[in-house]
């Protein structure tokens, strides 16, 4: 499904809040009392509409109907049934692979929707709903996203495929934990240590912190996410992807609708089909 002007606008507003939502402590005065824990709220009552938009821009850049409503919804559904099965277990997440797989088919509109949606999903049936939800959101849906983006939609086929979604997936999963940290490392780590964020300080002096506390704490959790996601796609990836495109092609996203006239009849009356003889 490709992406018209209307549905750009709409993404790049999107994932420009969320960047903002994300690094905006980096740039806050020393004493300015932040905390995502507070922010949160602000940012969902902002994502439901930016989501809204998005998934309105790509209806109407392509033609959508409720076919594809109806798709997105199983989808969301797929990934957020997986997500259980592998929540609090050493960062261990199989929704990664079906939702780079999704957005690989159904392109990056649909996709970060797709992303959004299935991870809103997954915390309500978790409950993993916190101030940590609408980030998961934003992230997920850039990952989403960046599978609809990769080049060879067309050409692109089998195990040269496979191998670029597994790559891929390896280094969204590493790069999204490396972005929700973000989002708690202000008020987790603490004062005082050498991980610890420091309001005011320069950027570069409090990401050098940061990376630090990455190593300290989550790359446990991000590589074992990384590849689990490698082992999904190299195994599964080729029968769902099929499955997938199969599902678009019978739903007909892209078939436009065509009106056969009816067929002119004679002064008689006569329409020219001939009587057909009985059995």
């Amino acid at each position: 499904m490709r992406l018209g002007p209307r549905s750009i606008a709409a993404l790049a507003l999107t994932s420009a809040t969320g960047l903002a939502a994300f690094a905006w402590p980096l740039l806050a005065g020393q004493g300015s009392g932040l905390a995502h824990s507070q922010d949160a709220p602000w940012l969902f009552a902002a994502l439901l509409p930016l989501l809204l938009a998005v998934a309105v821009a790509t209806v109407s850049d392509t033609g959508l109907d409720a076919k594809a409503v109806a798709m997105l919804g199983v989808l969301a559904a797929a990934g957020a049934a997986l997500r259980p099965l592998g929540a609090g277990t050493a960062g261990l997440e199989p929704m990664f692979f079906l939702m780079v797989l999704s957005g690989r088919v159904l392109g990056p509109g649909f996709g970060f929707v797709l992303g959004a949606v299935a991870m809103f999903a997954g915390a309500l049936l978790t409950g993993g709903v916190g101030p940590w939800m609408p980030f998961q959101m934003l992230s997920m849906g850039w990952v989403s996203m960046g599978a609809g983006l990769l080049p060879g939609q067309a050409t692109l086929r089998g195990r040269r495929e496979l191998l670029l979604l597994a790559a891929y997936g390896a280094v969204s999963a590493l790069l999204y934990g490396l972005v929700m940290n973000m989002q708690g490392w202000p008020y987790i780590a603490g004062l005082g240590s050498g991980l610890s964020f420091v309001p005011g300080d320069p950027v570069h002096e409090n990401l050098a912190r940061y990376g630090a506390y990455v190593l300290a704490t989550s790359l446990g959790w991000d590589v074992p996410r990384a590849l689990l996601t490698v082992v999904l796609t190299a195994t599964l990836g080729g029968t769902v992807l099929r499955a997938l495109r199969r599902a678009t092609r019978r739903a007909a996203f892209d078939a436009s609708a065509a009106f056969a006239s009816p067929p002119e009849r004679d002064e008689t009356g006569d329409d020219g089909a001939r009587p057909r003889p009985r059995a």
